[in-house]
Formats: C-alpha cells, sequence, structure tokens
C-alpha cells in the first residue's frame, strides 16, 4: 500500500478570462497562432502537436483530419471533465462511470472506448500511466488546468507512439499571465469547485512564472463522492536569442467513492440511483516533471528536446459480495473481506526532434526526424485484509512490471506545387517488456517486439475554399505486460497492429464552414475484452473491421444566432476471425451526433446542445440481454441509443468579472452509460452556477 500524505490547497483556483468569442464547430479544424510570432514567447513547451495551418488562408500541413478545440470553446461548454469536451468531438464515443471521469474511457472511430487504442498526451508528454505495461486508464488529466485540446486521427498521428490506431488526443495546459485570475462554481450533487491562476512575467516578456491550482469536491451523482486537489507550477525563460527553456511540476491527489459495481437490474429499472458500493474506495495521487527546451539554430533548422518525469499511484479497496445474498436481494451485499489492489507507475523519458527546411529535388520540403527513449515501472500489490483491519494485512500479490522502449522516426512533407503536397514518413517502435513475481520466489520472464511503421499522407488544395486530404499508415498498440508475459510465460502476442486508410475534405465559404471524412482500420490482431469483467484475460482475437465516416458543418446565420453539428457514422465495427467472427465490437456505436444552437451578444453567450449515442453492445459476444443477476460471467448487453440535452449561458458584468451557469441533461434522460459488474447510469440532471473574476 502506497504511503498518502495529506495535502491541502486554499480553495481558490485558477480561473478562465471570459471571452465573447462565440463557439465555433468542435467538427471545425481550428485556427493557430504564426508560429514564427510564438517563438519568442518565454518557453511556451515543446510543440509535440501543434497545428501551424491556418483555416482561412488553407496553407494546411495535417494530412489527416483535426480538431482544436479551444479555451473559449471549453468555457462555453462549462465541463466537469475532459471527457465532456471529447464526447462533442466527431469520431469519439464516451463510455460514462461518473461525471467527472477520474479515469479515461474514449474510443475513437469504432474503437471499443473500455479499450484504449489512442494516445493521451499533455503537453506533448504520455499520461496514461502504462503504455507497455497496461492500465493506462487510472489517469486522466483534470479540466481545470487544460486550455486546449487537440485530437489527431489519420496519418497525422505517424509522427507520435505507441498505441495511436484510433488518432492522439493531447490537452494542452493553461500557462499563467501577469495578474490574477480566479473563478468558482458550486451545483448539483453538493458539487463546490474554487480555482486560481497567478502569475508574472518579466518587463522584457521573455521570462515568465506562474501556478494554476484547484480544488472541488463533492457528493456526487449516487453518492459517489470525491475530494480532488491539483496544483501546476510552470515557468520559462529565453537563453540568448535564439533558446527557450520551460519547467513543468504538477501535483494531484483525488479521493474517490468509486468502484467496478454498478447497480443490479431491477433495482436500475426500479429507478433506485444510491451507490452499489458505499465503502469501496479509488485513491489516487500524480506527481510529474516536465523540463522542455527549444534552440532555434538557425532559419532552417530547430531542435526540440522534451526530458519527462511521473509518479502515479492507485490505491483500490473494494469489499468483497455475497453472491447468494446479492442475487436474493437484488443488490450487492458485502462481506467484511477487504481487498486492496494497489499499484504504483513510474515513467522517465526523453524525446528531442530537429525539424528543417530545405529544398529536394529543386522543391520545397520539411523534414522531422524524432527520437524517444522511455522506461515504465509498475509495483503491483494485493492487501488482504479485513473490515476491522483499516486497510492493512497480508500482500499475496507482489509483482513488478517493466518495459524499456526507443522509437525513432522520420516524416518529409515535400511541396510539389503551390497546390500538392505529399508526406512520407517511416516510425520504428522498438520495446522489451520484463516481469518479476516476488511472490513466486522472485520469478521473471520477459518478451521484445519491433514494430516498423511506415506512412504517407497528401493535401491537395482544390480552390481557396476547399482542401482534400488523405493517407495511409501503419498503426500498433502493445499488448500489455500482463498479457504478454501471462503465467511467467512469453506468449508471443505481436502488438496489435492496424492498416489505416483515410480521405477527406475541408473548408469553408463565408459564413459556412464543413469537413467530411471517410476512413478504414483493418486490425491484424486486435486484442479485445469488452473490459466488462476486470478480471477477463485478453489474447489476440484476430481481424477486425472498422469502415465509417465523420461530418461537421457550421453555418453563422448572423445577428449572433450560428449553428454547430457533426456525425459519426460506423456501419462496420466487427470481428472478422476467431470466436466472435462476425460479431460488433463493444461500445461502438453505429451512430452519435451532436448539434449545438448558439446566441452570442458582446456580452452574452447561451447555447443549447444535443448529444445522441447509438445503441451499443457491452461485450464483444453481443448479447441482447442485460444480466439480471450478481453472478459471475460477462457483463454485457444491448445498451439503448439516448440523446442528452444541455443549457448553459456565461454573461461578462465587466470586461473582469464574468458569471455562468448550466443545466445538465435538462430533460433528465434516464439511460444507461456504461456496464462493469452492474450498470452505470447517467447523470441525471444537474444545475451549476459560477464566476470569473481577474485582477
Amino acid at each position: 500500500m502506497s504511503v498518502r500524505t495529506p495535502f491541502t490547497i486554499t480553495r481558490l483556483a485558477m480561473a478562465v478570462a471570459l471571452s465573447a468569442l462565440p463557439l465555433t464547430a468542435f467538427g471545425q479544424q481550428g485556427q493557430a497562432s504564426n508560429p514564427d510570432a510564438e517563438r519568442r514567447q518565454a518557453a511556451p513547451g515543446i510543440e509535440v502537436i501543434r497545428i501551424t495551418g491556418n483555416q482561412q488562408g488553407h496553407s494546411y500541413i495535417e494530412t489527416g483530419t483535426v480538431n482544436l478545440i479551444s479555451r473559449a470553446q471549453i468555457e462555453a461548454v462549462q465541463p466537469l471533465s475532459t471527457e465532456d469536451v471529447l464526447r462533442r468531438i466527431p469520431g469519439i464515443n464516451i463510455k460514462g462511470e461518473e461525471e467527472t471521469s477520474i479515469v479515461a474511457n474514449f474510443g475513437l472511430r469504432g474503437l471499443s472506448a473500455s479499450e484504449s487504442k489512442s494516445l493521451l498526451l499533455e503537453d506533448g508528454v504520455p499520461v496514461a500511466p502504462g503504455l507497455f505495461i497496461g492500465n493506462d486508464r487510472y489517469f486522466n488529466p483534470r479540466i481545470q488546468r487544460v486550455d486546449t485540446v487537440e485530437v489527431l486521427k489519420g496519418s497525422a498521428s505517424l509522427r507520435y507512439g505507441p498505441s495511436t490506431i484510433g488518432g492522439v488526443v493531447n490537452y494542452i495546459t493553461k500557462t499563467p499571465d501577469d495578474g490574477v485570475k480566479l473563478s468558482g462554481r458550486v451545483g448539483s450533487f453538493n458539487m463546490r469547485e474554487v480555482n486560481v491562476e497567478a502569475g508574472g512575467r518579466s518587463t522584457s516578456g521573455e521570462a515568465y512564472a506562474g501556478v494554476v491550482a484547484s480544488y472541488a469536491e463533492s457528493d456526487g451523482f449516487m453518492d459517489k463522492g470525491y475530494e480532488m486537489s491539483d496544483v501546476m507550477f510552470k515557468a520559462g525563460t529565453a537563453i540568448g536569442n535564439n533558446q527557450l527553456l520551460g519547467v513543468k511540476f504538477s501535483y494531484y491527489q483525488n479521493d474517490a467513492n468509486i468502484s467496478y459495481r454498478g447497480l443490479l437490474l431491477d433495482d436500475y429499472r426500479a429507478g433506485e440511483r444510491y451507490n452499489p458500493a458505499p465503502d469501496d474506495w479509488y485513491l489516487q495521487d500524480r506527481v510529474a516533471a516536465d523540463l522542455n527546451h527549444e534552440w532555434i539554430i538557425n532559419d532552417s533548422a530547430t531542435l526540440k528536446t522534451l526530458v519527462y518525469w511521473s509518479d502515479v499511484s492507485r490505491d483500490y479497496w473494494r469489499y468483497n459480495t455475497n453472491t447468494t445474498a446479492s442475487n436474493a436481494a437484488g443488490r450487492w451485499v458485502y462481506t467484511d473481506a477487504l481487498t486492496g489492489n494497489n499499484r504504483s507507475f513510474e515513467r522517465v523519458g526523453a524525446e528531442t526532434r530537429l525539424s528543417l527546411s530545405h529544398e529536394l529535388g529543386g522543391m520545397m520540403a520539411n523534414t522531422e526526424v524524432g527520437f524517444r527513449v522511455m522506461s515504465e515501472e509498475s509495483n503491483d500489490t494485493r492487501i488482504r485484509a479485513t473490515r476491522q483491519q483499516d486497510r492493512t494485512g497480508v500482500n499475496d500479490r507482489h509483482r513488478i512490471d517493466s518495459a524499456d522502449s526507443v522509437a525513432a522516426y522520420v516524416q518529409t512533407r515535400i511541396e510539389f506545387s503551390d497546390q500538392l503536397a505529399v508526406t512520407p514518413g517511416l516510425r520504428v517502435e522498438d520495446y522489451e517488456q520484463k516481469q518479476l513475481i516476488l511472490t513466486q520466489n522472485n520469478a521473471t520472464a520477459k518478451t521484445s517486439n519491433t514494430e516498423y511503421l511506415p506512412g504517407v499522407g497528401i493535401t491537395y488544395e482544390v480552390t481557396e475554399s476547399a482542401q482534400i486530404y488523405g493517407g495511409v499508415y501503419r498503426a500498433f498498440s502493445p499488448a500489455s505486460n500482463g498479457v504478454a508475459l501471462d503465467g511467467l510465460t512469453d506468449q508471443n502476442l505481436d502488438g496489435e497492429r492496424s492498416t489505416n486508410y483515410e480521405a477527406g475534405i475541408r473548408g469553408s465559404e463565408g459564413p459556412l464552414s464543413y469537413e467530411v471524412a471517410a476512413f478504414i482500420m483493418d486490425f491484424s490482431n486486435q486484442v479485445v475484452t469488452g473490459n466488462s469483467d476486470p478480471n477477463l484475460s485478453q489474447s489476440n482475437a484476430g481481424k477486425t473491421e472498422h469502415r465509417g465516416m465523420e461530418f461537421a458543418l457550421a453555418y453563422d446565420f448572423g445577428a449572433g444566432f450560428s449553428v454547430d453539428s457533426n456525425a459519426t457514422w460506423v456501419p462496420t465495427s466487427k470481428f472478422t476471425t476467431g470466436a466472435f467472427d462476425g460479431n460488433r465490437l463493444p461500445y461502438a456505436p453505429e451512430f452519435m451526433a451532436n448539434v449545438s444552437l448558439n446566441y452570442s451578444t458582446d456580452r452574452l453567450q447561451a447555447a443549447l446542445s444535443a448529444h445522441h449515442r447509438g445503441e451499443q453492445y457491452g461485450d464483444p459476444s453481443n448479447q441482447r440481454d442485460l444480466p439480471t443477476g450478481a453472478g459471475g460471467g460477462i457483463w454485457g448487453g444491448l445498451l439503448p441509443s439516448y440523446t442528452v440535452l444541455d443549457l448553459t449561458a456565461q454573461y461578462r458584468v465587466q470586461d473582469d468579472f464574468s458569471v455562468f451557469g448550466a443545466v445538465k441533461n435538462l430533460t433528465d434522460k434516464d439511460y444507461i452509460a456504461g456496464l462493469r459488474q452492474g450498470i452505470y447510469a447517467g447523470p441525471e440532471r444537474s444545475v451549476e452556477v459560477g464566476f470569473r473574476y481577474g485582477f
């Protein structure tokens, strides 16, 4: 069991100065600032993912679908979690477990929302606790520290890895500026949140330092309460005329009264909404530090280097159940036996990227060469205790999982003309996984793999108002240590490999902006459990196919009125070999859609938004009936479709003071968000109000 230290921060928190800009379509590619101008901003961080195209000028360079969600858009949504933002982006499905998304549960383009096949970053740094050793859901960044969200799908994600089959999500954190900004909100379920952002810059503007801090607590929907503290310090300085140095340190703690247990069917249908595991606790800490350096060698060459470290601990205390008594009662009946599945994860890594502008065969070209080295280790213990022992007992499982990896890539964008650019690239990932079981006389096992991942992307400017883009690339996701070395035996499991294809068109004309993309993902050996039962083993399940389209449309009617919309259609997401041949993947709905009707003036912003998710299966066997009892087996079934409405508004009282409010799930829609050991009900109607103030 890890040692937890109390941490108290001032219940003041960082705020976001209210922007009067209208909400633009989450489905559209965002604009970016001039990168040359950004260079003089002190230590902007390693821009591992950065949209350098300009939508209106059609100077696109990304060869895949790109979504850039700005700070103003995030504020307009008034989210409680990062996944409140992600579910509004085309192609992304959320499997909700509780309203603040303490763990990550999202899938892209027909991939299961309970099986991570996409890379999650914060400021370009991997944040999932174990990319190669597993358990990558155990940390999800807090929305209070996020300034911008970037989502890359298609061949643009070749530059990153591993686990980029669905794409890449990068959360860019806030950088404190001069002054202090405060915000706070209260809401249903006794939710209270307060934030502070405080910082300062040197007179020249070439050095800065500041802190972003948040505190939130709530009784939670269904009494799944939590108490969260999050502190982030950032500083940077220019070194001479051509170098930038930045540092970020963060600390996060969350004590949450959540569990794998869900409601049993009869209670759910009867409208019961209580915490099915009132004494189970999920206790999490994370400490992390990043150091980044940018060296502008000359007008044609830039070298960026990033070094990062993180330590995550997750203590999960769960009481055992009496199956017979639970079935008789129609709800979980607990014993006094207590199990602590307690794990800690440490990662250290370094990445460097050299960008070169040059000529190639008489054509303009931009080449990027990258190299990454990373080491991960987890300490997995299982404490057997009782209710009377207060989380102390015998450790009957003690396992150390580790992985060392090296990656290199090269990518060149060649401009054949003012209209046509082609971007070929190659990425290589080499990794070795090890397992040590201390409770089995220090028995060990190891395995290794090397993956070669080629790709090519194309952009073509059809007119000043339209661009065609597309590409094909290879992606992979490694089997975790617990799967690859199951039974201390090398299972000879290759990484999940997928060949991905994408073609699309995007552009704008006057008040209209749009994007349409078609995609195909062919897996050669996908690993799937459905994740309904956390104890299910995994294996290479054979081939799967994913085919679909994404649509986005935004229109400004004038007089302050606008509409944003997007839709995702995935008619094919199925197994094509193995025991589940012909079945649809779990948590992969065929249809999803978002529509937002917006009104904006100088001072007022308001939006009525609708989110629709089609029906989906809860497990690979595609059983349709939900489980009725507390017995073992797969927690699957067909989850019905639903539509949820949200009403949000914010009003700028004066330049430095704003108020805002929201009604989430306006019609109080009753729906099933997901399954685990029972049913996770979607949050009922809730109301939130808050303020932002800067000085």
